[in-house]
């Protein structure tokens, strides 16, 4: 707080990513677009659990809602492209809500991720997955991905199975220890998140630096 401010008794308002005006922007990113996914119920419920700590805000974003052709394939409707790009750039960081499909991640999640590049630079993310292995495979997979696209993973992963913390492997019935596996993941998360706010504030001084 300035001198001034404390003479006179203003508050200045908290900037940092435990409340205020500026809190982290963190998206939690549904993996799947098919007809008949679990990924809302997963989504929703790692909203939840996040909307508690009250140390960012948190979003859905599905990638369902968003028109993504085949990236380069003629003839597609793009034209959800640039809602797209808008909504990863004002986020600071991520949880992506991942399926395993034979061993790997969507063909809507890849797609989705190599729409855009500059919009995931230097940001952090967290992986929630789900699969007869806890979708262990596709985590793997994706940690690839984030890495080339300058995506800081952290370390703790909620691994969900189907065959534990679904019914029926419809109904999304997560055993207890999972919530506090979801906490761990955003302890990482979260100052993650915030220390990688610096890293893109440097990279933007050096890109204008080079510039001049």
């Amino acid at each position: 707080m300035s001198l001034f401010n404390r003479l006179f008794g203003k508050q200045e308002e908290p900037t940092n990513s435990q409340g205020g005006t500026n809190m982290l922007k963190i998206g939690i990113v549904l993996g799947s677009t098919r007809e008949g996914r679990v990924s809302p119920q997963v989504g929703e419920w790692v909203k939840e659990l996040a909307n508690k700590r009250g140390d960012a805000n948190y979003e859905i974003i599905d990638i369902a809602d968003y028109s993504l052709p085949l990236l380069g394939e003629p003839g597609g409707d793009a034209s959800g492209a640039a809602a797209w790009s808008e909504k990863i750039a004002e986020m600071d960081g991520f949880v992506f809500i991942v399926q395993e499909y034979n061993h790997s991640i969507t063909g809507a999640l890849k797609n989705a991720l190599d729409y855009l590049r500059n919009e995931w630079h230097n940001k952090a993310a967290g992986i929630v997955s789900y699969g007869s292995v806890g979708g262990a495979r596709a985590a793997e997979h994706l940690r690839g991905v984030l890495s080339e696209l300058l995506i800081a993973h952290v370390r703790v992963h909620p691994a969900l199975s189907l065959f534990t913390d679904f019914e029926n492997g419809t109904h999304f019935a997560p055993k207890d220890v999972q919530v506090q596996s979801v906490n761990d993941m955003l302890d990482q998360l979260v100052p993650w998140t915030e220390a990688m706010q610096t890293v893109r504030t440097k990279a933007a001084e050096a890109t204008e630096a080079a510039n001049n």
